[in-house]
């Protein structure tokens, strides 16, 4: 379905996200995939203030470690489709123990190039209160078993592009995100994750 009609000439929040929520993953992944640089930076700037949380990552009925994944698109000219692969981490008193709840990694055709770019989730702050910040300067202790070897992002190619940065992640709908990039400020650079239903 063709969903400019929603962006243009002012987006209209609402009825964009009851249009999404009404249909399927792959409808979902279709229309956000049609979205250019201008216009995610727009949708951006129009979802501030959408309160996001860890539920929206991984539903609360997923144990931990179990995958959950969300398609993205993002705004680069090349590897432009990929996926981001979350999962809720053990906590309390099981070992290793977490200082955070959900973490994961960029599942991709680079990978091999890049590695696996790890990250963690966390609350925003500051100018991103009620934001959830991806940030990859930091590492889970644990993983899922299929999921590829944690390693950090200050080293070789992936140093280039996960080293330093953070992620600021904002609501569009139920199953669709918006976020931006930065390091150290913000860059020229959104993506948007579509979340796929777990039977």
């Amino acid at each position: 379905m063709d969903v400019s009609v929603l962006l243009e000439p002012t987006i209209d929040l609402p009825r964009l996200a009851e249009v999404l929520d009404g249909l399927g993953h792959e409808g979902r992944v279709h229309a956000t995939r049609t979205w250019s640089k201008k216009r995610q930076a727009a949708i951006y700037e129009a979802c501030k203030g959408q309160s996001i949380d860890y539920d929206f990552l991984v539903p609360p009925s997923m144990g931990t470690l179990v995958e959950v994944i969300h398609d993205l698109h993002n705004t680069l000219p090349l590897f432009s489709n990929s996926q981001k692969r979350f999962c809720r981490l053990p906590k309390g008193d099981t070992e290793p123990r977490e200082e955070f709840e959900i973490a994961g990694y960029n599942h991709a055709s680079t990978n091999g190039l890049t590695g696996p770019g790890y990250f963690v989730v966390r609350p925003g702050d500051g100018e991103h209160e009620g934001e959830l910040a991806i940030d990859y300067t930091k590492l889970p202790k644990s993983k899922p078993a299929n999921w590829p070897e944690i390693r950090d992002n200050t080293g070789g190619i992936g140093a280039l592009v996960y080293g330093g940065m953070i992620d600021y992640m904002r609501k569009v709908s139920t199953h669709v995100s918006i976020g931006r990039a930065t390091k150290g400020k913000p860059m020229d650079a959104w993506f948007t994750l579509v979340r796929k239903d777990v039977a």
